[in-house]
């Protein structure tokens, strides 16, 4: 049977500033990366080492990426980065302070852009400091103003489908470095998980999540590597 490995960015700058970070690029702190090297470790401590991964374009993914594998001496492995895998785009909540924002709408309306299945935040304005459609990583790509959970889904699934699930198919083991919404969208879909419940699941930091596969067909539930 062939693994599939979902590990979450480590702590950014922007989860220790708790400010809506989406698809800005912001960096990791020295936390996030010790909890990068320590997936890492505990990939090797328990012999489950990829062969090939995947990653967004965002450098918090990418080199949460790059420690765990160097931690567990997997550099060589073929790596390809997509921006399918980004966050989810918050729209023009991107760079707030989160506690401030709560301040100004109330608990409630946050709450509901942060955590319904299909309100997205409002719209990013054009041209905004963290307007992103002229960054070259991008180019050629509908930049999204904003996106709910469901929008982050139906960007996440075809690419999983198309390109990530036919390397499971092939006996490849498969890491994904990403973010807490593009792994929640994958989590609902392999594991069954209704609109309602998906918005209250948790992915933490640093915490290999592993699924087992046979073929292209998941077998059993999910489980944390540091419970095997």
């Amino acid at each position: 049977m062939s693994k599939l490995i979902l590990v979450r960015h480590g702590q950014s700058e922007w989860n220790l500033a708790n400010r809506f970070t989406g698809w800005w690029d912001v960096d990791l702190t020295e936390k996030g990366e010790a909890e990068a090297h320590e997936a890492g470790e505990l990939m090797k401590a328990k012999g489950v080492l990829p062969t090939v991964a995947f990653t967004s374009v965002q450098k918090r993914a990418i080199k949460t990426l790059n420690i765990a594998l160097e931690a567990c001496e997997r550099l060589w492995i073929p790596v390809t980065r997509d921006w399918h895998l980004n966050e989810r785009h918050y729209g023009g909540l991107t760079g707030l302070d989160k506690q401030e924002t709560r301040d100004r709408h109330g608990d409630e309306q946050v709450h509901i852009w942060r955590r319904s299945f299909d309100v997205p935040p409002p719209e990013l304005e054009a041209g905004s400091e963290f307007d992103l459609s002229d960054d070259p990583r991008y180019d050629g790509v509908d930049v999204p103003r904003t996106e709910s959970l469901k929008l982050t889904i139906e960007r996440v699934l075809p690419y999983w489908e198309e390109v990530i699930l036919p390397q499971l198919a092939k006996g490849e083991n498969v890491i994904i470095s990403a973010h807490g919404n593009s792994l929640r969208a994958l989590v609902k879909h392999l594991s069954n998980i209704s609109d309602d419940e998906i918005t209250g699941l948790e992915i933490p930091t640093g915490q290999p999540i592993i699924y087992d596969f046979d073929g292209a067909t998941p077998v059993g539930e999910r489980y944390y590597l540091k419970d095997a």
